[in-house]
């Protein structure tokens, strides 16, 4: 019975202890191509109204300098209601933002789509006085980053 409590605590956290584990990066893993996965991505932010400002890819600009690299894009977006409010409690967190998204493919070929945990950015820039807007972006992360990897 512990075991079974313990598996579920770590399944439910998993999220959390990524981002922990990994410099505050949270990684999902995607069952769609890199390319796929941040078209999916970028639709659902535009839908919700969200910004989108730069689709860079790695790959692409590595190979063109002859450098190979598997499948690496990355999105740059951001939601000013919400990511100012960082910048007003500490005007050099703006270095994190906007927010960023990458969809990468590991040696295996497995893609992941990675992105900033803003609890990170918090203790980074020792912000202490917008936890419901951590709050608030956290989850709209999650479930943004979510509808683009769902089947």
């Amino acid at each position: 019975m512990l075991r079974l409590f313990v598996f579920i605590i770590a399944v439910t956290l998993s999220p959390l202890a990524l981002a922990a584990d990994n410099n505050g990066l949270i990684s999902k893993k995607s069952p769609y191509s890199v390319s796929k996965t941040l078209d999916r991505l970028e639709a659902v932010l535009k839908k919700k109204g969200i910004t989108v400002a730069l689709r860079w890819s790695h790959s692409d600009r590595a190979r063109n300098v002859g450098i190979p690299l598997r499948d690496t894009e990355l999105l740059i977006f951001g939601n000013p209601k919400l990511g100012s409010h960082m910048f007003t409690a500490n005007q050099m967190s703006g270095i994190d933002f906007p927010m960023k998204a990458l969809a990468w493919e590991d040696k295996n070929g497995t893609v992941w789509l990675t992105y900033n945990d803003p609890a990170y950015f918090a203790r980074r820039h020792h912000i202490t006085s917008r936890d419901k807007i951590v709050k608030k972006m956290t989850a709209a992360l999650n479930n943004l980053t979510n509808a683009a990897i769902a089947k």
